[in-house]
């Protein structure tokens, strides 16, 4: 079968849709991944064939660049999710029509939260639809959507409020272009004013979850047809080699800890890494400092600090002793499995999410926006993440939970389960 999946976002975004469909062309499918050009390189080196969603342009990236630096915590709550969805919905019409040609041809679809627009090209095309999502979407009591996270207790009636606050704000941003382009390209009625959530909840298209239960359990007013199917980790090359002196390093003394903000670029850099050397300076804590694409200053480092652009983190994070991180879904991930307590320090979207479902775990210390982060702030957590042993256990036993998962082949799974009864 000829599969389409389509992933939008960041590198840590993209990457799992990369594991699902290495896991789809190992059970015999014909696979293309579609995203934006800047990570045709990386699909193509993993052996899927890639298909072009275009590039971002430079008018859209300083307008997001411009809320970034409004926002304490950028693209997070009501006024940063309003923020987002305009920006993203004045250069909709070019990604509108790259979908419906990278779907030629399509068997079967699969899309990321940012590629909703398949759905409608698989309603037209009368194909097998999967929802893939890296963070919970679905409505439900038990917790708010990801990105309206608060340091209140909100109540059940609440926490399902976010969920139809998000989906009226994609919708309505969205709904004019989208219904525009149905009539005129796909020959499909217009969506009413109330959006496709009735619809796909009518249709019981299936939901699958790359995060692990054990992390997020199915809450229990969730439909049958989602599914939370484990993490879909893409693990280094089996060529890939270290440096030497990253080994040297390593064996040289304790465990040290990492510290990276991924492709991070909305703070500055220097500021961020002055305060993170003063902070190892107060602890005396050894560290593997990442420097790479919207990493720390590239600074000179004493003798317990070793700096690295990138390093594979399913070979690095079971080496060191914590995790101090941005809170992607990906690097999150990678710390989780590696069963090593995190420090989410968020600057954006579902980071505090992430990061605060961790501390509730008690395998991780409570998450301190970006901008808020103090010398103090740094020192607490980075004493917690190598001193608090509770904490270091709860991580350990998570790690284990999350090991014994496979969440590509559950995934897998549930594509050819759903395949002969699908209601396209």
């Amino acid at each position: 079968m000829k599969i389409t999946i389509i992933a939008l976002g960041t590198r840590g975004d993209v990457q799992p849709y990369v594991a699902l469909g290495l896991g789809l062309k190992a059970a015999g499918h014909d696979v293309r991944l579609a995203s934006i050009n800047v990570f045709e390189k990386f699909v193509s080196s993993q052996g899927l064939n890639f298909a072009s969603l275009g590039g971002i342009s430079q008018e859209f990236g300083e307008r997001v660049q411009a809320v970034k630096n409004r926002s304490t915590l950028a693209f997070h709550g009501l006024l940063g999710r309003v923020s987002w969805w305009r920006i993203f919905a004045s250069g909709f019409e070019r990604l509108l029509s790259n979908y419906w040609d990278v779907c030629q041809g399509a068997e079967a679809i699969v899309y990321s939260q940012l590629a909703f627009p398949a759905y409608h090209i698989a309603e037209k095309l009368r194909l097998p639809c999967f929802a893939a999502y890296t963070h919970p979407i679905t409505r439900t009591r038990a917790f708010p959507y990801a990105l309206y996270t608060s340091n209140f207790h909100l109540d059940s009636n609440f926490n399902w409020l976010t969920y139809i606050c998000e989906e009226q704000i994609c919708w309505q941003f969205t709904r004019k272009k989208i219904n525009q382009w149905r009539r005129a390209t796909l020959s499909l009625p217009p969506i009413p004013l109330t959006g496709i959530y009735p619809q796909q909840q009518q249709q019981q298209m299936p939901i699958l979850y790359c995060y692990s239960p054990a992390v997020i359990p199915k809450p229990t007013d969730w439909p049958d047809w989602a599914h939370i199917t484990g993490y879909w980790f893409l693990d280094r090359s089996p060529n890939w080699q270290p440096p030497g002196e990253l080994i040297h390093f390593l064996e040289s003394g304790s465990p040290p800890i990492y510290i990276g903000f991924g492709s991070r670029n909305d703070y500055n850099p220097d500021a961020m890494t002055e305060l993170v050397l003063s902070a190892l300076a107060k602890t005396g804590q050894r560290c593997i400092l990442l420097t790479g694409q919207g990493g720390l200053g590239n600074t000179n480092l004493p003798d317990n600090i070793l700096k690295i652009e990138s390093v594979p983190f399913d070979w690095l994070f079971p080496q060191v002793a914590g995790v101090i991180h941005h809170g992607g879904a990906g690097t999150m991930a990678a710390a989780l499995r590696a069963g090593v307590p995190s420090f989410v320090t968020p600057f954006a979207a579902d980071q505090p999410f992430w990061g605060e479902q961790v501390a509730k775990l008690g395998a991780g210390y409570p998450p301190i926006p970006g901008k808020k982060l103090t010398v103090e702030g740094l020192v607490a957590a980075i004493e917690a993440l190598t001193n608090d042993e509770r904490m270091k256990a709860r991580a350990l036993a998570l790690g284990e939970k999350i090991r014994s998962e496979d969440g590509v082949a559950r995934a897998v799974e549930l594509f050819h389960r759903y395949l002969p009864s699908y209601k396209g």
